[in-house]
């Protein structure tokens, strides 16, 4: 296969989707998101953390102090595509974050998310 052919083989395949967390291993807190593409999120995640540029300033100043040596980064659920690669699946996965969140409750002393955003929308 030529280059050209090779970009456009990658450009329609579906790359994982879901919902990850992110754990503090010292002490049990936790982080979840979901994304269309979650190794890339996940991965954007720990660069963020590594460079002090994470969107959430609780989670990084914990990640500043304990390192990334004191957290994993774990896939909980992937949501399996349609075979119609036009699907918008934005709201599923927002769907199935709130569920995780709902199960796991990280807010507060427990983890990182704010309970405020977590609202779903009607």
């Amino acid at each position: 296969m030529n280059k050209n052919e090779l970009k456009k083989q990658y450009a329609q395949t579906v790359q994982p989707m879901g919902v990850y967390q992110v754990i503090n291993k010292a002490n049990g807190k936790v982080f979840i998101d979901s994304s269309l593409g979650i190794q890339g999120k996940m991965n954007r995640c720990k660069f963020q953390l590594a460079h002090g540029s994470h969107m959430n300033k609780t989670l990084q100043k914990d990640f500043n102090l304990s390192g990334l040596e004191n957290f994993s980064f774990e896939v909980l659920d992937l949501l399996e595509p349609e075979k119609d690669l036009k699907t918008d699946y934005r709201e599923d996965l927002k769907m199935l974050e709130a569920m995780w969140i709902e199960k796991i409750q990280p807010f507060d002393e427990k983890g990182y998310n704010d309970r405020k955003q977590m609202k779903l929308k009607p």
